[in-house]
């Protein structure tokens, strides 16, 4: 494959949660989206690492959680990840209010933005949430979803990145990073990436300089990954990044797939991850999810980190 970068989209994007077992509750039993890993943050074992999306958490499907047991409540404002949007079919909305007002979660009253209908409600940390309906949602890929086939929430459509100021943002998406400018209304500005699809592929810029500064906590994303190819596309990411001049960290082993951080100008922690090897690299389709899985390097501490993490129930 050449090794001109190019990004179709969104890979995964990473919040904190509080409690690990309101938000499986809550992702799989009211979202329907399927566990498809549970592991532990590499980076701090004492913790679990909750992965959720389609059938097989295809990049750009792929929602994960840092439970870090009582974590404050963050406050959310720029410069962070503000809103995470799904997609749904057209005829869907309507179905979705029902659905979280039957689980006592209150929702926005269907709003336009960009000739597309949507609804905004919070998960139980107050992480912000919004579904979308659009045309050109994919098909389902998950047949064990507790939602209805036609109305299941398909992959991400978009996330909102709030700034002080966009413009140095905006100059990465679009100079660095192949995004390409498709819409603005009032002080919110549309990329797209340089993708087939028709999901995950878009990152909106709100530009909120008087706004309160967020901070870290439950219910906070924590950062947001795009996608490269391969190996070869992401080091090829990597001097891109670096001559931008911008600081890179090394390629870290996540087992599912390889990454690499930086800071986009504002401050908002981004990542490149690989599409391979997918989260069947330690357990086939039908298993995942179903237990704990660790990294080699930590196997041999699996029973000091079983002992470690709450005790939950998993789907």
């Amino acid at each position: 494959m050449s090794t001109t970068p190019t990004i179709p989209g969104i890979h995964h994007i990473t919040a904190i949660t509080a409690d690990a077992q309101l938000n499986i509750n809550f992702y799989h039993g009211i979202l329907g989206l399927r566990l498809v890993k549970l592991t532990v943050n590499f980076d701090d074992p004492s913790s679990y690492h909750l992965y959720y999306g389609d059938e097989l958490g295809r990049p750009g499907t792929a929602l994960t959680f840092f439970a870090w047991p009582g974590a404050y409540r963050g406050r959310v404002g720029p410069p962070q990840v503000t809103a995470t949007a799904f997609i749904v079919p057209v005829n869907s909305l309507e179905f979705w209010r029902q659905r979280l007002a039957s689980h006592q979660i209150f929702t926005s009253a269907p709003a336009e933005r960009f000739g597309e209908r949507f609804i905004s409600f919070s998960d139980p940390d107050g992480m912000p949430l919004e579904i979308i309906a659009s045309a050109k949602s994919p098909a389902p890929t998950w047949p064990g979803s507790p939602v209805p086939s036609e109305h299941a929430i398909r992959a991400f459509h978009s996330a909102t990145i709030s700034e002080e100021g966009y413009e140095k943002t905006a100059s990465l998406l679009t100079d660095v990073m192949g995004f390409r400018q498709v819409a603005s209304e009032q002080n919110r500005f549309r990329y797209r990436a340089n993708s087939p699809d028709d999901f995950a592929s878009t990152i909106d810029l709100l530009c909120i300089p008087d706004a309160r500064h967020g901070t870290l906590g439950a219910g906070i994303v924590h950062h947001i990954a795009f996608r490269a190819a391969d190996d070869a596309q992401q080091l090829a990411w990597r001097e891109s990044i670096t001559r931008a001049g911008l600081n890179v960290s090394p390629v870290m082993e996540r087992v599912y797939f390889h990454s690499i951080y930086f800071r986009e100008p504002g401050g908002v922690l981004f990542e490149i991850a690989t599409d391979l090897p997918g989260f069947t690299a330690d357990e086939p389709v039908a298993q995942l999810g179903k237990k704990l899985q660790l990294p080699p390097w930590l196997e041999s501490h699996r029973a000091e980190i079983e002992r470690s993490v709450p005790s939950i129930n998993l789907p």
